[in-house]
């Protein structure tokens, strides 16, 4: 019997220690840079009690079909290049909170791992919660057989954050997981009038803590109002901003991880 994972070129996770880094930021913009790069992409949401990508591609209002092989994905541009699948998208109301214990939890992120028709893509994108518990022993469980790409840890320069993502490469390192690399992103806000960048959150940590672990450091993506806009609004933050102070680094993000993919597949 086809696993609905068998026409997934690449598994990615992104992970981190702690919350409100900017894991979901970073998986959707992850996503469309892909996209635009003319990749087939998925976004598998594992979030299960703060399920966000839903609302950044405005499709929260979306449901999930049946067909013989599993749940369909919801699919968010007419060309069907990203594909999601969140609980988001199961709740009957969305403002519904999801109060489970692990076991329930858990079965839902094999359900989703086994039961997801995703058909062919390049990547698919694993967006995590919060933490080394429960929800992340069964997403790496079950997706182990698949042999993923690797982990991309994201953190802000302050060593408290810092402190909690060195906890997530200790647990990629006890799951086997590789790490692709480690994100530092909210580095800085770059004014938008004189462009001088102010280091709101600290400066470097996630640079630093990329050197001390013996891992590539993929990059600093600045405080920018509209990537927080797009976000917001669901809009397509990598074509309509082109000119903006985060634009290069998630540009640079997504090459190092088409390139890490390119070495393994050749």
């Amino acid at each position: 019997e086809r696993s609905n994972l068998a026409g997934v070129q690449h598994i990615l996770l992104v992970l981190s220690g702690k919350g409100g880094v900017g894991k979901s930021t970073v998986s959707t913009q992850l996503a469309l840079a892909l996209r635009h790069s003319g990749k087939k992409v998925g976004i598998l949401d594992v979030d299960l009690c703060g399920p966000s990508i839903p609302r950044m591609f405005r499709v929260q209002d979306s449901a999930v079909h049946q067909c013989d092989s599993g749940w369909v994905p919801v699919f968010v541009d007419q060309g069907k290049s990203i594909s999601l699948m969140s609980i988001g998208f199961l709740l009957e109301k969305p403002d519904e909170a999801v109060v489970w214990r692990g076991p329930k939890k858990n079965a839902l992120i094999k359900q989703f791992v086994a039961d997801v028709a995703w058909g062919d893509l390049d990547f698919l994108i694993v967006d995590t919660p919060p933490g080394t518990s429960d929800e992340h022993i069964s997403t790496v469980e079950a997706l182990r057989p698949y042999k993923p790409l690797g982990a991309i840890l994201v953190t802000t320069p302050q060593a408290v954050s810092v402190g909690d993502v060195r906890r997530e490469l200790t647990f990629c390192k006890k799951m086997g997981l590789d790490i692709l690399g480690i994100v530092e992103n909210m580095s800085g806000f770059v004014c938008p009038h004189c462009s001088e960048c102010t280091n709101i959150f600290s400066k470097g940590g996630g640079e630093a803590l990329a050197k001390h672990a013996g891992v590539p450091f993929l990059g600093c993506v600045p405080l920018d109002p509209q990537l927080s806009l797009s976000l917001e609004e669901g809009r397509d933050f990598i074509q309509e901003f082109p000119q903006s102070s985060a634009f290069p680094a998630l540009a640079r993000i997504a090459q190092q991880v088409l390139d890490r993919s390119s070495q393994l597949s050749s």
